[in-house]
């Protein structure tokens, strides 16, 4: 019945509890193993069938030598803005055409290879047959695989791709075979080639392995400003690996020395020019002496010539030297202009090139150098090439100015000597005709001859400086195969293999709770809503047959269920303990949520204890009590409510003693009216006066509004929510209907409850504080009880608790 008040009661606090946390976790422990289990084979899998590859590393040092001068000219021009030499060093080593000298002098023509139950592996150092290239035309070969099987000493099979079309040809050792455009033969079946033995193999040019060994090659700075760099190929071969990247250092050493000695070469050219003109004027001067000297029958001339002789005679080597200097200054000039790739200065005359210039062409050829290795990186509008390109401009400038002020200072030389010439010539003109001429041309061969000398000398010079320049880089670590693969990474792949499984198989655990929308525990009640909770009813431990006859709690008084049920008939009785006869109404938000299920075993136990108990079938649309209890349903509460039978003849006794029964009746097309009339309250009246307990089952309240007249004149309002059936929603409309007729009389049973942690709510509730004074019951879910030899249930869980303990 309606309270006078109804008091808004505070919801319980609940606090975390992390160890029912780690138990929902390991709840389903099986999906997490099964998670790792099916990672860890697919991982397995995934190693059996990914080829492994190796990675080999060298060390280099690059040696940086500057003078004061080139010190000074950086400064200058600003060249630490520009990238360091170990970059564009870097650069150089990851050129195309390095790498390809490289592969050059490995053997790369034929690769021989191994077909396995997975892959095919190279076989690279190994060479199992002896094959030989009689006509090989780089730019048009049969690139494909050749399969070979040997058929006996003498014989064997070659299946190869041809236009399409799979050949497949007996052929004998050591004769021509011709596929394509490339002529070859194999001279010798070799030690591996056995009657079961199949091997493959195809021709291969450099640029065939260019792509290979540039997409694993890469090198870099072991410390940042550091002179030493780590070179790194990774391969599936790593003898391979180790054979190229050795290679590549080696060639690298051969391009540095190379570069180097261009200066030296540029100048060795340059004099052997100038060697090939003065060669032929010694020679001249030579045949013109002696001729003169027999036809005018002199045979030497006087002191005072001789003395004019050796004057004139330096004077002009001095010419001739700075005449061949000014060549080579403006030749250097007109490099500059031209912008050629290498800028260099050919070689020094006694201190009259200027040490700066020297410097500013080093630095101009630096820059150069670097600005190609960039191009290879950087288009020309990017800003790297456009600080270069200020770079170049600036040493240009400068450049361009000492040759200026140097071509100047050789002129003046030029014409200081000529003005001294001059006085030599005159006086020579005095001497008498025939020693004048003497005197011209032996000046002309010892002026010749000395400048031919001084040039042999410098070639010597040059050549000298030319043999013992050395690379500007050093190996300091060759590189070794190293047979250890880097990927795939076997332990790192089982490793990220556990850690998916776990997480997948935590994250469904997760996922599967988060998509979960129905009640599971009565924490999860208590979370949802004040009204207090007086019972857990476990779930039948047996099947249910359709009618529900065997589902009484009388059928197995031992069983954990039987004793939920007996633990909610003891807090029913300290409700409304002033009564002497209590209407108890039972009620749920939908259909199947277990309130006639609950009725008939609460009722069963009632009687049980000298109750005398009636249930009333109050769902008057659909009721199914009467299967349960085997009654016949043709005379009930609606023939009652119409008037049709009086309450003798619908009261039915059962086969439980102290227990009657009331059934539904025939359906009537108004059920809700019929339950508003005065009848039905005349009824419960009426019933009062007989019974001790008035059980009613009704309709479903979140159905229909038949069931809202029967709970405003109950003396207890049970609200019946079904584990795992019931949504959250349902936890709240119990308060709502008490707030609403402001009752004090409701309470909810958790129905069919199994312990499930899965679906368990991570909080416990504490019943501290304000909370304190909300109504409590106290009842056990009858979790962990298992195997305490207290319910028949537990014969069952001992088998099996016996199981888990032979296996530990």
């Amino acid at each position: 019945m309606e309270g006078k008040e109804y008091i808004q009661p505070k919801l319980p606090n609940q606090e975390l509890d992390y160890f029912k946390i780690i138990k929902i976790l390991t709840s389903r422990w099986y999906w997490i193993a099964g998670s790792v289990v099916v990672f860890y084979i697919a991982a397995l899998v995934y190693l059996w069938y990914t080829p492994q590859t190796f990675a080999t590393t060298a060390t280099m040092k690059f040696d940086e030598k500057r003078s004061e001068i080139s010190d000074l000219v950086s400064v200058i021009n600003n060249s630490d803005k520009g990238p360091s030499r170990v970059q564009s060093e870097l650069a150089v080593l990851q050129s195309s055409n390095l790498l390809l000298n490289a592969i050059k002098d490995l053997d790369y023509k034929v690769s021989f290879f191994v077909e396995g139950r997975v892959r095919t592996s190279e076989l690279y150092p190994h060479k199992p047959l002896k094959v030989n290239l009689l006509k090989f035309d780089s730019l048009n070969f049969y690139s494909g695989v050749i399969t070979f099987k040997p058929i006996n000493k003498t014989s064997f099979n070659l299946t190869y791709n041809e236009g399409g079309v799979v050949k497949n040809n007996k052929y004998i050792y050591f004769s021509p075979i011709t596929i394509g455009n490339t002529v070859f033969n194999i001279a010798s079946p070799g030690s591996d080639s056995r009657e079961n033995a199949v091997f493959l193999f195809k021709f291969n040019i450099p640029e065939s392995f260019l792509g290979r060994v540039k997409g694993g090659f890469s090198a870099g700075e072991t410390a940042k400003n550091s002179n030493i760099i780590a070179l790194r190929e990774t391969d599936s071969n790593p003898v391979f690996a180790a054979d190229v990247l050795n290679a590549i250092m080696n060639e690298y050493l051969k391009y540095d020395r190379g570069h180097k000695t261009e200066s030296a070469t540029q100048m060795i050219q340059f004099i052997d020019d100038q060697l090939d003109t003065m060669r032929s004027r010694v020679k001249g001067s030579e045949g013109s002496i002696q001729n003169f000297k027999q036809s005018s029958k002199i045979l030497d001339v006087s002191t005072a010539s001789d003395s004019e002789l050796g004057k004139a005679k330096d004077i002009d080597a001095q010419r001739s030297l700075l005449k061949i200097q000014l060549l080579a200054v403006n030749q250097l000039k007109q490099q500059v202009d031209q912008d050629r790739n290498n800028a260099n200065i050919n070689f020094n005359f006694e201190g009259n090139i200027d040490p700066m210039l020297a410097a500013l062409v080093s630095s101009l050829n630096n820059l150069i150098t670097e600005k190609q290795s960039l191009l290879k990186i950087y288009n020309t509008a990017s800003p790297q090439i456009q600080s270069i390109n200020q770079q170049i401009l600036e040493v240009k400038n400068s450049a361009y100015q000492n040759i200026n002020t140097t071509i100047a200072r050789l002129r003046r030389n030029i014409e200081y000597l000529d003005a001294q010439l001059s006085g030599v010539n005159q006086r020579i003109e005095k001497l008498p005709i025939a020693e004048r001429n003497l005197v011209s041309l032996k000046r002309d061969f010892e002026v010749n001859d000395k400048v031919y000398s001084f040039l042999s000398e410098k070639k010597l010079e040059a050549q000298i400086s030319r043999s013992a320049i050395l690379p500007g880089a050093s190996i300091i670590e060759p590189a070794q195969p190293n047979h250890s693969p880097v990927s795939p990474n076997v332990g790192g792949v089982k490793r990220q293999a556990i850690i998916y499984g776990l997480v997948l198989g935590l994250g469904a655990i997760i996922l599967i709770r988060i998509l979960n929308p129905y009640i599971y525990d009565k924490e999860t009640i208590e979370s949802l809503t004040t009204v207090p909770i007086i019972g857990v009813i476990r779930k039948f431990p047996h099947d249910i047959d359709e009618s529900g006859s065997k589902i009484l709690a009388l059928s197995k008084p031992k069983s954990i269920f039987a004793e939920s049920v007996r633990s909610v008939r003891t807090n029913l009785n300290f409700l409304a303990a002033e009564k002497k006869s209590k209407v108890i109404c039972i009620t749920s938000e939908i259909a199947g949520e277990g309130k006639s299920f609950v009725a008939v075993n609460l009722s069963s136990t009632l009687s049980l204890i000298d109750k005398k108990v009636v249930i009333i079938a109050a769902d008057l649309r659909r009721s199914k009590l009467h299967k349960t209890l085997g009654i016949n349903n043709n005379i009930g509460l609606s023939n009652y409510l119409i008037n049709q039978n009086s309450l003798e003849e619908i009261i039915q006794p059962t086969e439980q003693e102290n227990l009657d029964f009331i059934s539904s009746g025939p359906v009537p097309p108004n059920p809700s009216e019929l339950l508003h009339t005065r009848k039905m309250t005349d009824l419960i009246e009426k019933l009062r006066e007989r019974y001790d307990i008035i059980m009613v089952d009704t309709a479903p309240v979140g159905l229909v509004s038949d069931a809202i007249p029967l709970i405003r004149l109950s003396d207890i309002n049970v609200f019946v929510i079904r584990s795992g059936k019931s949504k959250y929603y349902s936890a709240t409309i119990p308060q709502k209907i008490a707030s609403e007729y402001h009752l004090n009389n409701t309470v909810i049973i958790l129905n069919a409850f199994k312990e499930d942690i899965l679906h368990s709510r991570y909080y416990t509730t504490k019943f501290t504080g304000e909370s304190y004074n909300t109504r409590y019951y106290y009842y056990s879910d009858y979790s962990g009880y298992d195997a305490e030899g207290y319910y028949t249930d537990d014969e069952q869980k001992n088998k099996w608790w016996n199981i888990k303990r032979w296996f530990k």
